[in-house]
């Protein structure tokens, strides 16, 4: 049998380690060696000797190599399942014995303006201290587009919003974040029960286009063909904040993110019975494929968004609501 190392090589005619199966396991992942060395932060010939390495010490061909593109051989395919289970294992040692500032690498983060705006900073400490030798590279954008990068395998975990197009292998919850409709107090909106005429009499500050409260808001209105109202969208919600503070319309925002806005008194929040669905958050992420620590990272965002999760809502607050939505003017 060979003699397996305390630095996790296997002695034989040739040596054997995790860095040659993890850029085996990466080329086919991101398929190229060139994503593979720009994904573990090394270069393009030190990728190709891993795998010569770990080919010559196997003693099979695991890839063809053609002209700017790599494909499994028959027996790639046999054993690439089996070098994952190998690095899982790996991870899975590292975290039984508590000393995980062993890990290194990278972990590639997409997230959404809200969690920016709120738990972010805490997520990040939290990982930090877990994870003290990984980076986080960072990547903030609109919900669609991290489902599109998620599945590139541009980054690694996405904490978004739904609704989604594809269903991801890795989802842990992460808790609904109710909409308010609020405004600056200069509009003298506040302190009463708005009709719809009332709140349409103002530019209603939205999402994007393309958002799920954009759409929303757009077909409450639509529905009412006797009123005109003017949707004013901005893919920034602090941006949109900022024009509601300053008078400039009525806007309907994740509560937590208007908080300190109305504690400050710089916003106040409108009485008006309809307001987009909450957004529902999740992390997601390809739990087949992904080193252990993005799931690890998936479970601290829940723990760290449990903070900020508003209490959930009471029955009898769902039926009073249902019913105020069917007496909207």
């Amino acid at each position: 049998m060979p003699d397996v190392t305390r630095r996790g090589q296997v002695r034989g005619p040739m040596t054997m380690t995790l860095k040659q199966l993890e850029a085996f396991v990466w080329i086919v992942d991101l398929g190229s060696f060139r994503a593979a060395a720009e994904r573990l932060h090394t270069t393009q010939p030190n990728i190709s000797v891993r795998l010569s390495s770990l080919e010559t010490a196997l003693g099979v061909t695991l890839m063809e190599r053609d002209a700017g593109s790599v494909r499994l051989t028959p027996r790639g395919r046999d054993l690439l399942d089996h070098a994952r289970r190998v690095l899982r294992e790996a991870d899975a040692l590292i975290e039984a014995s508590g000393e995980t500032q062993l890990f290194d690498g990278s972990l590639r983060l997409g997230v959404t303006e809200i969690i920016t705006q709120t738990w972010l900073r805490a997520f990040l400490r939290a990982f930090r201290a877990r994870y003290p030798n990984i980076s986080v590279e960072l990547t903030a954008a609109m919900s669609a587009s991290l489902e599109q990068e998620l599945f590139a395998r541009a980054i690694d975990l996405a904490l978004q919003n739904g609704p989604f197009t594809r269903t991801a292998t890795g989802v842990v919850p992460l808790g609904r974040y109710p909409l308010i409709w609020v405004a600056s107090p200069a509009l003298n909106l506040h302190g009463r029960r708005l009709s719809a005429a009332e709140l349409a009499a103002q530019p209603v500050l939205t999402h994007a286009r393309g958002s799920l409260s954009h759409a929303e808001v757009a077909e409450h209105f639509r529905d009412r063909r006797a009123l005109s109202v003017r949707l004013v969208p901005s893919s920034n919600l602090a941006a949109g904040m900022d024009m509601a503070r300053d008078g400039m319309g009525v806007a309907a925002m994740p509560e937590v993110m208007a908080a300190p806005a109305l504690a400050q008194g710089e916003l106040v929040r409108l009485d008006y019975p309809w307001v987009p669905k909450a957004l529902e958050f999740v992390a997601r992420y390809d739990a087949a494929t992904c080193p252990g620590f993005v799931a690890a990272a998936a479970e601290i965002a829940r723990q760290v968004a449990a903070d900020y999760a508003p209490r959930p809502e009471a029955p009898e607050d769902k039926i009073s609501s249902s019913k105020e939505q069917n007496q909207i003017i």
